[in-house]
Order: C-alpha cells, then sequence, then structure tokens
C-alpha cells in the first residue's frame, strides 16, 4: 500500500506591508504581522505534514501572485487557491497568466465578505465560474450558512466544477455546540452533489475561546456523517487559528473527533483527499 502523505488542506501566509488585507482591523491585532513559510515549517514537520495548499486572504491579484512566488522558494506548499474577480470579462485571461504557474489550483472568492448572498448566481459570474471548471481548476467556497442555498443552485448550473466547502460553511457554534437546524439541512443538500467536498479547518474561531473536542463534536460528527470521509480533508487554518488556539492543540482536538474512523478514511482526510481534488504534485 503506498504511503499515506498528510497534508494541511488550508493555510494563509501574508506580508502587512503589501497593503491589501483590508479585513486586518483592531479585532485582528494579534496576527497582524509577517506570517511566512518559516513560521510554519516547524509546526508541520512536528507533525509529520509534508505538504500544505496555501489559500488567499485578499481580494487581489497582486496576492495571488505574491503566494504562487512563495510557492517557488518553498518546498512545502504544494498548492495555491487565489482570487481573480469573477465578475469581470478579463477573468478567463487573468486564470490563463496565473495557470502558467503550476502551483495555481483555484480561486476563491470571499463570499463571506460579499452583501449580496445569491451574488455567486449572477450571470457574469457563473460564466467565469464555468471557465474556472473548464480549466481543470476548482473553487474554495468561503461561506456561511446563509450560503448554502446558493452553493447547492451553483452545483446544478455547473456540475463539473469542483468545488470544496471552506471551513464546514462556518456554522453559528460559539454560544451553543448544537450548529443548528438551517446549517444541517444545507449541508445535506449539499453533501448529495458529488462534485462537493467540506474542509474539517476554521471550527476553533467559530466555537471561540472556549473551544475543545466535546463543543466541536456535533459539528464534526454532521459532517462526516453527510459527506462521509472521502469528501473531507483536514486544514489547519494557520495562522487565522491562533485568534483562539494554536496548531498543536487544534491537530491535537481534531485527531480526538477522528478517532473512532479506520486508518484508511484518516489517511484520506488528512491527505489523500486534498491531493485527489486539488491534483497536488509530490
Amino acid at each position: 500500500m503506498a504511503r499515506a502523505v498528510q497534508i494541511d488542506a488550508h493555510q494563509h501566509f501574508w506580508q502587512i506591508s503589501r497593503g491589501d488585507y483590508d479585513w486586518m482591523d483592531d479585532s485582528v491585532a494579534a496576527i497582524r504581522h509577517d506570517t511566512m513559510p518559516h513560521d510554519l515549517a516547524p509546526l508541520i514537520k512536528r507533525h509529520n505534514i509534508e505538504g500544505t495548499v496555501v489559500v488567499q486572504a485578499a481580494a487581489t491579484v497582486a496576492e495571488t501572485r505574491f503566494i504562487l512566488d512563495l510557492a517557488k522558494h518553498t518546498s512545502f506548499i504544494k498548492g495555491v487557491v487565489g482570487w481573480v474577480d469573477l465578475e469581470s470579462p478579463e477573468a478567463p485571461r487573468t486564470l490563463d497568466r496565473l495557470m502558467n504557474n503550476p502551483f495555481f489550483k483555484g480561486v476563491r472568492p470571499m463570499l463571506q465578505d460579499i452583501a449580496d448572498t445569491n451574488w455567486i448566481l449572477r450571470p457574469s459570474v457563473l460564466e467565469n465560474l464555468k471557465q474556472v471548471g473548464a480549466k481543470g481548476l476548482r473553487l474554495d467556497a468561503l461561506i456561511t450558512p446563509r450560503h448554502l442555498s446558493a452553493i447547492s443552485q451553483l452545483t446544478d448550473h455547473i456540475p463539473e466544477l469542483k468545488i470544496v466547502i471552506d471551513h464546514c460553511a462556518k456554522p453559528v457554534i460559539a454560544e451553543n455546540s448544537e450548529p443548528g437546524q438551517e446549517w444541517r439541512n444545507g449541508m445535506v443538500e449539499l453533501a448529495k452533489k458529488p462534485n462537493v467536498m467540506c474542509k474539517l479547518s476554521g471550527l476553533a474561531n467559530e466555537a471561540g475561546a472556549e473551544w475543545n473536542a466535546e463543543k466541536l463534536r456535533p459539528t464534526v460528527d454532521h459532517v462526516i456523517a453527510v459527506y462521509g470521509a472521502n469528501r473531507i480533508m483536514w486544514g489547519s487554518d494557520w495562522p487565522v487559528l491562533n485568534l483562539v488556539g494554536d496548531y498543536d492543540n487544534w491537530r491535537n482536538v481534531t485527531a480526538q473527533l477522528l478517532d473512532h474512523l479506520s486508518n484508511e478514511e484518516r489517511a484520506a482526510i488528512y491527505g489523500g483527499n486534498a491531493i485527489d481534488f486539488y491534483g497536488l504534485a509530490d
């Protein structure tokens, strides 16, 4: 049997002086400093993680180019999910230029920050997402429960587009460990779509400072039940994670939440699924 490769399928780097991280206000002051590959390297080494997927943190093509350049010089970066203006008629040409870098694997519009819940269903956006799918790229969906129906409709429009739901669609669990029926039902419907996967990431931040395995268990158990281990991938959401915890604790807590699964199922979640979904090179 082939050796299982472990992947962190969702992490970020940023350089504050670049000036396009509009969301970095005083509420995230603790992480508002340069965060680069040398900061993450000892953490992933400690947990035998061999590769990562770096995800955009700014709504600019310039930031995508910045992390693509990091990938050229960082052996553990296996893929990059960037940003393009999906309302622009120039988007297909921008995608082509970014695809000249083999680390470019997909796009992520910052849907959680867009007031229009159905923005992703606008005709211009749908046309560009068809191009994303046609070019063999993927969509990371940064959403909250209000977007679940829109993403379900998106899969009907573009069934060939590979989609992964970031952070389990950010269920509202800060005050109550029960994520709610709207989220539960929406995830059930999305899980019926064969082109949709889910990232086990970001839940510590959604739960708040008092998060632990038992607080997260109802959310994680539901995701496992509806998606199955072959359509879930593990990610740290580091360094956003550092607002409420740290890499070691997230790794340890998720290990508790997955300990009832088989070795093969855990291997898929911890790396195999991300490798297959993003088409990551060795």
